[in-house]
């Protein structure tokens, strides 16, 4: 396959244009670069400019991707920062950005998801239901401590 060569330019602006479609972190824009055969000193030069004009912002990807994450998919703290470490993303970093999610929301909806799902079950016994759900619940990210209590507030215990 022939590979068309770009200009350093045209290259850093495919990668302002990769950077500006949706907020990437570092892990992603190095694969990109990878794309291009660039020798490292460029790729250097292209990562500062892409964080000195903002462009790159590991912070603020983290934090649209939680917020994407869990009021879009539904996933737990535990999926999401699973996610985030298996893209680079620092865990101090990711820790100082669960702000982004309500804590009010948070319990509304693993309380939604758990009924959601518990009621979808057909031709099980109670308990089986339960555990049934409290492993979807888990699969989904949240932790075993936030799906209990929802339990014992829904008077399940």
């Amino acid at each position: 396959m022939e590979h068309k060569s770009y200009t350093f330019l045209e290259i850093k602006q495919k990668l302002v244009n990769y950077c500006v479609y949706q907020d990437r972190c570092h892990q992603e824009v190095a694969q990109k670069m990878r794309d291009f055969l660039l020798i490292p000193e460029a790729k250097d030069e292209i990562l500062l400019y892409l964080m000195k004009e903002n462009y790159l912002n590991e912070e603020r990807f983290a934090r649209s991707y939680i917020r994407g994450k869990f009021y879009m998919k539904s996933w737990g703290r535990n999926k999401i920062r699973n996610h985030l470490k298996f893209k680079g993303v620092p865990e101090k970093l990711i820790n100082s950005c669960f702000n982004e999610i309500d804590e009010e929301d948070y319990q509304k909806t693993l309380t939604k998801l758990y009924h959601n799902y518990y009621e979808k079950i057909k031709g099980a016994q109670e308990y089986q239901k339960k555990s049934k759900t409290i492993t979807y619940l888990l699969s989904k990210g949240f932790e075993y401590e936030e799906i209990t209590q929802v339990i014992k507030t829904l008077g399940g215990e």
